[in-house]
């Protein structure tokens, strides 16, 4: 036997596959910039490994503004959408519903399930049910009615069915009630936050324009102090409950070193992964 042959037939199939395969991610949120704000750093770091990143935003966000809406607000917000996906190296997808309009029905959940399927995701990122606006708590309710539905063959039948139901997670948020997040997977983010700023940048009708207006903050002429800003806004601290998640996936050297990070909750409706499969669906975790 050929002595490449043999060295072929010596490492292991999974260790080949693990190489090969591409994981498939679906951040899903309510509005343009809820995927980015909330997954943006760990997509880059998919994205930068050679695996398939999809923000869907399932508003048009044509409501969020103090002085611009309707179709002209859709179509700017479109616009900063597809540039920040550009940015995060991401494919962005902005659907056709009303911003601060958005209801749990069976139209919705149907087109859920076909984007899911359509990218083979092997993760699918939403946020919780817990929430002050009404169109983030009803994406929750799609997203987890979904969460089932996109292995059965007989629903949605015009698209197939996935062999293996994705793993389902929440992004974090700091809602207590009726129980707080809890990060059983957090990724350090800290060397990528300032592009993960850069990117969120490219939604300037929200972060420079709608947000400050709805806090009555002043914005910055200068450009640089504009970022600055918007870098203090968008850092949030570690909670203990973080940290120790990253210590326990990077251990305590690293752990404790880390300055931001992004976190997640495993839903329940979906495939529930062992630790071993979260270190091969997030393979930026030593």
């Amino acid at each position: 036997m050929k002595p490449l042959l043999v060295l072929f037939l010596l490492i292991p199939f999974n260790y080949c596959f693990s190489q090969e395969k591409k994981i498939n991610v679906v951040v899903i949120g309510a509005h343009p910039d809820d995927a980015d704000w909330t997954t943006g750093g760990t997509a880059i770091q998919f994205a930068r490994e050679g695996h398939n990143v999809l923000f869907v935003s399932l508003t048009n966000g044509d409501a969020g503004h103090q002085s611009q809406g309707g179709g002209a607000l859709a179509k700017r917000r479109r616009a900063e959408a597809e540039e920040a996906g550009r940015r995060f190296d991401v494919t962005y997808k902005v659907l056709d519903y009303h911003d601060g309009e958005l209801l749990a029905t069976l139209d919705l959940r149907k087109e859920v399930i076909r984007l899911i399927r359509e990218w083979n995701a092997d993760i699918v990122i939403g946020p919780r049910p817990y929430d002050y606006h009404p169109d983030h708590r009803n994406t929750a309710i799609v997203v987890q009615d979904a969460a089932y539905l996109v292995i059965v063959p007989n629903i949605v039948s015009d698209t197939p069915p996935l062999k293996k139901n994705p793993v389902f997670l929440y992004s974090q948020d700091n809602f207590q009630k009726p129980y707080p997040f809890i990060p059983d997977i957090a990724i350090d983010i800290t060397d990528l936050f300032d592009r993960k700023i850069e990117a969120l940048s490219a939604h300037e009708s929200q972060y420079f324009e709608w947000l400050p207006w709805t806090r009555s903050d002043e914005v910055p002429d200068n450009h640089g102090e504009r970022m600055k800003q918007l870098k203090a806004g968008r850092r949030r601290a570690i909670s203990p409950a973080v940290r120790e998640s990253l210590v326990k996936w990077y251990g305590r050297e690293r752990g404790d070193a880390v300055k931001v990070a992004e976190a997640f909750e495993i839903c329940e409706f979906g495939h529930q992964p062992s630790q071993e499969e979260i270190r091969k669906l997030f393979p930026m975790i030593p």
